[in-house]
């Protein structure tokens, strides 16, 4: 069990995005607000997003967790995603914290007691959700006409890809998340979305937890495996899976590995470009452009 919860966190630190709870300013009461100058993020896909939306420059902290994007690398580290040192950031005297609902109730609590401004993100599940969040943190740090036309372009392009693979024939896919225990994605992750826009069916996704058996994906016989290398050693899981002769993807020779980088911890943005990427897995027809 204690292992399950935490697989189940790093999951989460990976896969965490930003979703507006109760008790945040409504955007009439931001405009009132200054744009805020001095950001802090404390979770990766916060600072994905803060990068895009032009914000770079306004933003004196990251987390550990915050490796994807170069840049990001010479921000000032104020702890993990579970932990932040809560008197530097203090220190730092930020205008806005963006912190993410790993980040601790304590923590939050202490710094609001200073009287700095904290909003606190959830976990996304899906496309549309991603848009949304998207769209809240832009107009939380005044960049919400940038934001809109991110969306807008995002949506045009998942548009395109949806019609190219419209009436290809679906392939049956599991993605893995973990080994062990063995993790899989289910309708609880927005890769669900990846799988089933880029024309193929989850065969995971009525699990009620990520939690499954190898026996029980090769009775689900998936078409296609593609295994996220987060913290998963890719060519071991690939070997292992390929004892199981009567699986489909072994016996065709699809499996994939994909940096778990690509496919988590996603802004609107960044998902179409992993929706690419499983659009030519699936089918390979991945075209320049999209």
């Amino acid at each position: 069990m204690k292992r399950t919860r935490l697989i189940t966190a790093w999951f989460a630190i990976l896969l965490l995005t930003v979703f507006v709870p109760p008790g945040v300013p409504s955007p009439r009461e931001e405009v009132k607000r200054a744009v805020p100058q001095r950001i802090i993020s404390l979770g990766p896909t916060i600072t994905e997003a803060l990068f895009l939306l032009g914000a770079e420059n306004r933003i004196v902290g990251v987390t550990t967790y915050c490796q994807k994007l170069p840049r990001a690398k010479e921000k000032e580290r104020v702890g993990t995603i579970l932990e932040t040192d809560v008197e530097k950031i203090i220190r730092m005297k930020p205008d806005l914290v963006l912190g993410t609902s790993l980040t601790s109730v304590k923590d939050i609590g202490k710094l609001k007691n200073f009287g700095i401004n904290v909003a606190v993100f959830d976990v996304s599940k899906n496309f549309d959700q991603l848009c949304r969040i998207f769209l809240n943190i832009g107009k939380l740090v005044g960049e919400e006409t940038k934001a809109r036309n991110l969306i807008a372009d995002s949506r045009k392009r998942l548009a395109s890809m949806q019609k190219t693979v419209a009436g290809l024939k679906k392939k049956r896919v599991f993605v893995q998340l973990g080994a062990k225990p063995l993790f899989a994605a289910t309708k609880d992750y927005f890769v669900n979305d990846l799988i089933e826009f880029a024309g193929g069916t989850n065969i995971c996704s009525d699990l009620s937890s990520g939690l499954a058996s190898r026996e029980e994906v090769v009775r689900r016989n998936p078409d296609v495996i593609i295994i996220a290398t987060m913290g998963i050693a890719g060519e071991k899981e690939r070997e292992s899976w390929q004892r199981y002769k009567t699986v489909n993807a072994v016996k065709e020779g699809r499996i994939y590995l994909v940096d778990s980088d690509r496919i988590c911890a996603l802004t609107p943005v960044s998902f179409i470009d992993a929706l690419g990427e499983f659009v030519n897995i699936l089918h390979g027809t991945m075209k320049r452009g999209w």
